[in-house]
């Protein structure tokens, strides 16, 4: 019998080992085999699948299947026992390390809220649609808005419009140039009012001053669900106080007071000043880096200046590098006939 020990036969009576299989089969079917059978599998004694006969020492008889799988059955029943009570336990105790928390905790896991992926991102902001039921406030940076960036969020703007809901959106200058808005203004009626800034920060939903979305990363592809009531009520203060520097749409940029510098050539001077590089002040204004260059060498053009160096000397001196003259109070105020809350 060397050789064949326990290491061999690492199993239970559940699951046998081919050899040891193949004998307690014969010995079951035959009655009893010869011990000299059962040498190259000791784990069926080790087991008491076999037994010695009584009357022949050696002979071995099988134990009945009946009785293996009443003791079998009984080895789970206690297996199962056991991991019932340590389960209860763990249960026991993380309830409660949950109660060391109290309601904090359960407050906490819902104030911030990573959304990863397009749709998550989409199924969030229609669940906060359709609880929506007085006001959404939005910020869209950027440029001219595409007709399929408007078409994207138009389901949900015309749910909240349904429903007497207010929308009050911020844009870029720039965006006042795009048709598509214009369209979507048209379309959205006195549901929207919008207005337009140089610059605006990036992008902000706000349903109901209760619950805020901002991107969680520059492609866009995660944002973040805020509720809790100090972050919601920071970025509802950010937005009033952008919303009195802003220009309702329908009322005309100012005058910029030097003849052929327009209003968007005098906040490329500003920042041209501040000592932004071209790239920067294109994305900040929400136009196409070529675009930026044309102004700016106009810029150069009208001022009379031979290099970027007396370019800022000459913005300096005819007082371009501050920012552009506000509205007056009477400005402000001038009706609205409708706006857009592109999505």
């Amino acid at each position: 019998m060397a050789g064949h020990g326990t290491d061999e036969h690492p199993h239970g009576a559940d699951r046998l080992c081919e050899a040891g299989d193949r004998v307690y089969s014969r010995a079951v079917r035959r009655g009893r085999v010869p011990r000299h059978d059962a040498e190259p599998v000791p784990c069926l004694l080790e087991l008491a699948l076999l037994h010695p006969d009584p009357d022949d020492m050696d002979w071995l008889v099988p134990t009945s299947p009946q009785e293996v799988m009443t003791r079998l059955l009984r080895g789970v029943y206690d297996e199962i026992s056991v991991s019932q009570r340590r389960m209860g336990s763990a249960v026991a105790a993380f309830e409660w390390y949950a109660g060391l928390g109290g309601q904090a905790s359960s407050s906490e896991s819902v104030a911030i809220r990573v959304l990863d992926g397009p749709s998550r991102i989409q199924a969030a902001l229609d669940e906060a649609t359709a609880a929506c039921a007085t006001e959404v406030l939005t910020v869209q940076p950027g440029g001219i808005r595409r007709e399929h960036e408007l078409s994207e969020g138009l389901h949900r703007a015309l749910a909240l419009r349904g429903r007497g809901v207010r929308m009050r959106d911020l844009y870029n200058h720039v965006a006042r140039h795009g048709q598509g808005l214009l369209n979507y203004l048209e379309l959205m009626g006195d549901a929207v009012e919008a207005r337009t800034l140089d610059e605006v920060i990036d992008r902000l939903i706000l349903f109901d001053r209760t619950v805020a979305f901002i991107p969680a990363n520059a492609d866009r592809t995660m944002a973040l669900e805020l509720r809790h009531p100090a972050l919601v009520e920071y970025l509802v203060t950010v937005f009033e106080r952008l919303w009195r520097l802003a220009i309702p749409l329908t009322a005309a940029l100012p005058d910029t007071g030097i003849e052929g510098i327009s209003h968007r050539e005098q906040s490329i001077a500003a920042l041209l000043a501040e000592g932004h590089q071209d790239a920067v002040i294109a994305e900040r204004l929400g136009i196409s880096v070529r675009t930026c260059r044309a102004h700016i060498a106009r810029l150069s053009e009208t001022l009379g200046a031979a290099s970027r160096t007396q370019l800022g000397v000459r913005i300096a001196q005819v007082g371009l590098d501050g920012p552009a003259r506000p509205l007056s109070a009477a400005e402000l105020t001038l009706p609205d006939q409708g706006s857009p809350t592109a999505r």
